[in-house]
């Protein structure tokens, strides 16, 4: 049967058949899905540890290095916490003119969506998707510091970006300070005011892999106990995609 010749006397039912055809065609072909609307970008867990014991923090030098008074050279806590931690840390004269030490968070976790999601594999042909967020939220799964935690940010950043420091990392969302042993299950990310679009820029382009990290500073003071303890934790990241 030959669909021009009955455009006449039923071209509309023609139209849909054609299309109908044209449809079927292309995802034989693999180019489109049936539920091509609505993939589940649901990831991975992205787990991070700060670990008290990663900074090797010598905890009689750092008592002596605490109570140091820096009234008269400020910049002498600078050189003077070499003494007390070696990596990954810094000292500053603070505001009771006493040595503070701050030990830096830092922590990275790669999303790659075409390997986690091997769904997106049948569009590959599109640059981009369009992504929603449905949530993301975190649990603390362990916690015995002896600490509250400062607050924490997420960033998103390109592979090459292993510092949340990097001008290039974007600043997604905030966790709250955590008390000293407390654990959580499913909180709620507290959303910077770009924080979701740039999560949704970076998911979009879906052929381009990119870093999840957390950044931040424990400050210790003379009034202070020098932390001890570990805390884990999980970031879960969940949404939606479609052309």
């Amino acid at each position: 049967m030959n669909y021009l010749s009955l455009r006449k006397g039923v071209g509309g039912t023609v139209r849909i058949a054609m299309a109908a055809g044209l449809l079927t065609a292309l995802a034989g072909c693999g180019l489109i899905s049936s539920d091509v609307t609505n993939f589940d970008l649901t990831l991975p867990d992205k787990r991070f540890t700060i670990d008290m014991g990663g900074w090797q923090v010598d905890t009689t030098a750092a008592s002596t290095y605490l109570m140091r008074s820096c009234a008269s050279n400020p910049s002498l806590c600078n050189t003077a916490v070499q003494q007390v931690c070696t990596m990954n840390c810094s000292g500053a004269c603070g505001a009771e003119n006493t040595c503070e030490l701050s030990l830096d968070i830092s922590g990275r976790q790669p999303v790659d969506l075409v390997m986690e999601k091997p769904e997106l594999k049948s569009i590959n042909d599109e640059p981009v998707i369009k992504v929603s967020i449905d949530s993301v939220t975190y649990d603390v799964t362990t916690n015995t510091l002896n600490i509250d935690t400062p607050e924490i940010t997420l960033y998103v950043a390109p592979t090459s970006v292993l510092k949340p420091t990097d001008p290039m990392a974007k600043a997604i969302g905030t966790i709250p300070p955590i008390p000293s042993g407390m654990t959580l299950t499913n909180a709620q990310l507290k959303f910077t005011n770009t924080g979701r679009a740039d999560l949704i820029a970076a998911m979009s382009s879906f052929k381009t892999p990119f870093n999840v990290l957390v950044g931040s500073s424990i400050i210790v003071t003379a009034s202070q106990p020098v932390p001890t303890g570990k805390l884990d934790a999980v970031v879960h990241i969940k949404g939606h995609a479609g052309l």
